[in-house]
């Protein structure tokens, strides 16, 4: 097999690794947990509660926002103790920093940009959910991770959970009979953002090219910069690939599939206010799946109108959870309401088991590293980029797809006793909330997408592909292992 020049450069990062941290190229951990070197990159939001997580062990701080470097960078010091080396490219400090391992909490679109250069420095990695902006990018960072065995794990902290890991075996071993349905729910309030008519001045604190990464370079005509990419779909995934991911993971970690959904389709829209944004606020997505299908419903608004005055205070709620997982058997079902518990019910409502406790995910992270034993992960790469891809190609449906009349729609899915539930559901929320679902069409119904799950490629419209694998800006693009 020839060695291609990237291979080279790759090799010779991690060989320098190798010096500077005393972790093999290759993965051959040489220090304990409590001694290895992390660098955190993004440290606003998320990445405040690594640096938490991680206390001493946190070296290095990375973030394309000099104000917020130097302010988070100050406190962490306070709390901790450490005076971290501050970098505000994530490059330079993948060449200077003395560091072993690199916790990512940017914004999705960087995600795997930076996993996968610091893969290839030798570096092990923790990387926020979702993994990736889009399926190519995941199958990408897996493949950087095991041509380099580096560590790599997912922000899924669920699948840390004890009492989530006793549930699904008990579920798995046939306990409740057979699983006929997995149910996620995002119901989490989401206001609008607003809407300029100028372009947002970007602070000059920012390095807005380095922020922008491999997406397009854009004007903004949002007011605020941080958080609210999550509505944008050059930068985010709307709530089902923000919130709802760790709900989509539980869905599927239940279901024990370990591939994409066969096919998917998306109902939904950004209604009920005109801002910014371009992510759906209301959706419902159907996956496929041959054994039992998983259906995703994600709500921003809340429950009524009304509701809108105060906004989180009045959230739906369907059979016991708002953001939460249903996983519906023969014999009963089991609520999983947040990270950390589970309970079984029969088929009359009756308690049958109760599960409670969660566990330290960075930690799980860092013994893995220590004992150099990928399969000690609770959410090695691969599990988090199959769960980040289903939101993925739930997003392609959705902006693949046009408005249609309601009643079209209803009668497109009338032989999906599943499907048509949940469409019922959202459109009893929407007139709660006085959208006109029954006027002019305002819910986008995406077409069917059909999967190779093999190759995780769209077989059926090649509107799609360009979902598949996003435009990446040149300079700041992500290594193709699949060349």
């Amino acid at each position: 097999m020839p060695i291609h020049r990237r291979d080279f450069l790759s090799a010779t990062a991690a060989v320098a690794g190798l010096t500077m941290t005393g972790v093999h190229a290759f993965g051959a951990a040489s220090k304990k947990a409590a001694d290895l070197r992390v660098a955190v990159v993004g440290v606003k939001g998320r990445g405040r509660e690594h640096l938490r997580s991680l206390g001493k062990n946190a070296v290095g701080l990375c973030d394309v926002d000099s104000d917020v470097l130097e302010r988070i960078g100050q406190e962490h010091q306070e709390r901790n103790g450490v005076k971290a080396a501050k970098f505000a490219d994530f490059r330079e400090m993948l060449e200077k920093a003395d560091i072993d391992a690199v916790s990512i909490a940017t914004p999705n679109h960087t995600h795997c940009q930076i996993a996968i250069a610091a893969i290839e420095a030798g570096k092990d990695v923790y990387c926020e959910k979702p993994i990736s902006h889009d399926v190519w990018e995941g199958r990408q960072l897996v493949a950087a991770s095991r041509k380099h065995n580096r560590i790599v794990q997912c922000g899924t902290q669920s699948r840390s959970s004890k009492s989530l890991m006793d549930a699904v075996a008990w579920v798995n071993s046939g306990a409740l009979g057979k699983i006929e349905y997995a149910l996620g729910t995002c119901y989490k309030p989401r206001p609008p953002i607003g809407k300029l008519d100028q372009p947002l001045e970007i602070p000059e604190s920012i390095d807005y090219d380095l922020w922008c990464g491999p997406r397009e370079k854009r004007e903004l005509y949002r007011p605020q910069l941080h958080y609210d990419w999550h509505w944008d779909f050059n930068t985010g995934n709307g709530d089902m690939g923000n919130q709802g991911i760790h709900q989509m993971d539980i869905a599927r970690w239940f279901l024990g599939e370990d591939t994409l959904s066969p096919r998917v389709i998306s109902i939904g829209g950004r209604l009920g206010y005109d801002d910014a944004g371009d992510t759906p606020n209301t959706q419902v997505c159907y996956f496929g799946y041959e054994k039992a299908p998983l259906i995703f419903e994600t709500r921003g608004l809340p429950r009524s109108k009304e509701g809108q005055k105060r906004w989180g205070g009045s959230m739906d709620r369907y059979r016991g959870t708002g953001v939460g997982v249903i996983i519906q058997c023969e014999k009963g079902h089991v609520l999983v309401p947040n990270y950390t518990e589970a309970t079984a019910y029969d088929l009359k409502g009756e308690q049958v088991k109760h599960w409670q406790g969660g566990a330290d995910h960075h930690a799980n992270w860092l013994k893995a590293i220590e004992a150099n034993d990928r399969s000690l992960l609770n959410a090695d790469i691969q599990e988090g980029h199959l769960s980040s891809s289903l939101c993925h190609v739930g997003g392609a449906s959705h902006q693949c797809g046009e408005k249609v009349a309601t009643a079209d729609i209803a009668n497109s899915i009338a032989g999906m006793p599943l499907l048509s539930a949940s469409f019922d559901r959202m459109l009893g929320h929407l007139r709660a909330n006085e959208v006109d679902v029954d006027g002019e069409p305002v819910l986008t119904q995406g077409p069917w997408l059909d999967i190779d799950t093999q190759t995780e490629r769209f077989t059926n419209n090649g509107d799609a592909e360009k979902y598949f694998k996003c435009p990446m800006r040149k300079g700041h693009e992500v290594p193709d292992y699949d060349a």
